[in-house]
């Protein structure tokens, strides 16, 4: 199962302060905006979001069709076919993609220890 681009959506309490840190890091902002309440910071192909007031809790996410530059890879597993996998294994899902549409879509699981997974597809 291809699940793509994977990078870590930290929930903060101050989005500037963050940032700021993760730069000391060796962290560079890749996309994103104040204005919009969230960064995404680079560092060679590992990937850090940071996002203030979207969530609570920390999240892995995985972005099926991207690597870590967001360029489109092909194949992919596309999110449906990673879903039908999931529930075939048994899982419980927090969220579920539509499987009646194509593109964009996600979902959502937790492992046991209740991390949040979250697989976005956006294309």
């Amino acid at each position: 199962m291809k699940l793509g681009a994977f990078s870590v959506s930290l929930n903060v309490k101050d989005l500037e302060a963050s940032r700021a840190f993760y730069e000391k890091l060796g962290f560079a902002v890749f996309a994103g905006s104040a204005d919009h309440k969230y960064y995404i910071l680079k560092n060679g192909n590992a990937l850090i979001g940071i996002f203030e007031g979207m969530f609570s809790g920390n999240i892995l996410t995985f972005n099926p069709g991207w690597d870590e530059e967001a360029q489109q890879v092909a194949p992919f597993d596309d999110v449906r076919k990673i879903q039908q996998h999931l529930k075939a294994e048994g899982l419980t899902l927090l969220s579920e993609a539509d499987e009646q549409t194509e593109g964009p879509a996600s979902l959502m699981v937790t492992d046991p220890d209740g991390n949040v997974i979250l697989i976005d597809q956006h294309i």
